[in-house]
């Protein structure tokens, strides 16, 4: 139901941290006036929030195990938010379609991404309700968590130093999560298992991938 994946190269956290060390950030509540759970800061600023928000999303784009999980149509422009002692997100779920220059995004997914270190700062673990269970994630920097997005998940205080992140919501060709992740599996058998199999069983196994794509993918 999630993924951890690693995103980002040493010197793009740098770039990042440079890009938010020299920005200009606002309240995060200029964007949801009403949202009373959210006090966090976000990145204000036109031109940086263009320049960070292509790296964020090409080196999403560049991983494979990022394309291989979330089956990527759209995704929102990656955007850098920090957390001052004090602050925190409280438990909400994402908004379902989020209205974009180009267009309206469903989010299928959530994606947060670490930019600075987990020693740096104290508190402001991601918490993730998942059924019954609920799991805490304070990744490394250049580390990414994609979950879903209707999902009950908060941001609890940050009460020592700073959290860097950038955060951004993906439509996936496959959005029920259940057959998204029995895709995912089957193709990772696919690719692992492979070229151990007997060519015309193999054949048959991609055939079954493709037939199931088709049936359940939107938007090719």
């Amino acid at each position: 139901m999630y993924k951890v994946i690693q995103v980002l190269t040493d010197e793009e956290i740098a770039e990042c941290r440079q890009i938010a060390a020299a920005a200009q950030f606002v309240h995060g509540r200029i964007t949801n006036p009403h949202n009373k759970a959210k006090d966090n800061e976000q990145l204000h600023e036109p031109s940086t929030y263009q320049k960070s928000g292509q790296l964020l999303h090409g080196a999403l784009m560049r991983s494979e195990d990022f394309v291989n999980f979330a089956f990527p149509v759209s995704m929102a422009p990656p955007l850098i938010t920090r957390y001052q002692p004090g602050m925190r997100y409280g438990a909400h779920t994402d908004v379902a379609y989020i209205k974009l220059p180009g267009g309206t995004l469903r989010s299928d997914l959530s994606c947060t991404i670490f930019l600075n270190d987990p020693d740096s700062y104290e508190g402001g673990a991601l918490r993730i309700e998942l059924g019954d269970a609920e799991l805490q994630f304070k990744l490394p920097a250049g580390f990414a968590i994609i979950y879903p997005s209707d999902t009950l998940h908060q941001v609890e205080e940050v009460t020592n130093g700073e959290r860097l992140v950038a955060i951004t919501f993906i439509q996936s060709r496959v959005p029920d999560p259940f057959r998204r992740n029995l895709l995912y599996n089957l193709n990772e058998v696919a690719a692992l298992e492979g070229l151990n199999m007997q060519a015309e069983n193999f054949t048959r196994l991609q055939l079954i991938q493709n037939q199931l794509l088709r049936c359940w993918g939107e938007k090719p």
